[in-house]
């Protein structure tokens, strides 16, 4: 990662970002929601510049089975329609779901666009609406289905999704590679440029949706339709490729937090630290 990847601050938030590095030093432990497995050289590199127990206990996932049982649920209605039966009764990898986080700040022009783009490529797609996104629904009931809220990593976890557009945000992030889900990515601000560097051109298991991420250029609704329609083609060798590769951070997540698993043993080493410093 070079500089030009580092989230660029404003005025108001860069003091507040020094001042909590500098207190590093000072902390008794440095906890991650992060997985070892996933970047291992960045821990040992952390262990060697501070001398205090650093524990990676990401990806803090509530069940690891949950794969298997993201099915039809009452917690899924919404305007009297059930966004899990909605699911159930699509083919698999099938639905596009379309999250940009609870903090968006795309423009309108761009999410014309986006909105544009959806509709003229025909992919059906489930999509957490957030403000000016909500104008899908217009036009669209054939194609999506437009929700305010959802429960996102049982969505990923469905069998009918077959993709994730996605903000870039930590907990979208990691969500979405324990999922095992091909992602899109459209990075907005701070953290989140690092994050689609990542999953973009370390892990390979997400395309851009921007040539160039920090561009103000708009991304046409064209450009946006051809890409969701190749992105979502099952017989698409790239995507059929992309598959596969996400498949491999999804396993090392799984087996972090699976009995014996590097999260158990790490939450189970700072429990215990915090015990004997008690005593």
């Amino acid at each position: 990662m070079c500089l030009a990847d580092l989230p660029a601050f404003s005025s108001k938030v860069k003091p507040l970002s020094w001042k909590c590095v500098l207190l590093v030093p000072k902390a008794q432990w440095l906890l991650f929601t992060y997985v070892h497995e996933l970047e291992p050289q960045v821990f040992d590199t952390l262990r060697v510049e501070f001398p205090i127990p650093i524990y990676p206990i990401g990806p803090s996932i509530p069940n690891l089975e949950l794969r298997d049982n993201a099915s039809g649920s009452s917690d899924g209605n919404f305007n009297g329609v059930n966004y899990f039966y909605w699911l159930d009764s699509q083919p698999t990898w099938s639905i596009l779901f379309i999250s940009f986080g609870s903090f968006n700040s795309i423009s309108y022009a761009q999410m014309d666009e986006i909105v544009g783009g959806v509709q003229d490529s025909g992919v059906r797609c489930l999509w957490v609406s957030r403000g000016n996104d909500a104008r899908f629904k217009d036009g669209c009931e054939d194609i999506g289905l437009v929700v305010p809220w959802c429960d996102q990593l049982k969505v990923l976890c469905h069998s009918s999704i077959g993709g994730f557009w996605t903000h870039c945000g930590w907990n979208s992030t990691l969500e979405g590679v324990f999922a095992g889900v091909p992602m899109l990515t459209l990075p907005i601000i701070f953290d989140q440029f690092p994050n689609y560097k990542q999953i973009v051109e370390d892990w390979k298991v997400a395309w851009r949706i921007k040539k160039d991420v920090r561009s103000k250029d708009l991304v046409t609704k064209g450009e946006i339709s051809e890409l969701l329609k190749r992105f979502m083609d099952q017989e698409n060798n790239e995507g059929l490729k992309l598959r596969m590769r996400a498949k491999e951070p999804q396993e090392a997540c799984q087996w972090a937090i699976a009995e014996g698993g590097s999260t158990q043993n790490y939450l189970d080493a700072f429990i215990t630290d915090i015990s004997r410093s008690q005593s």
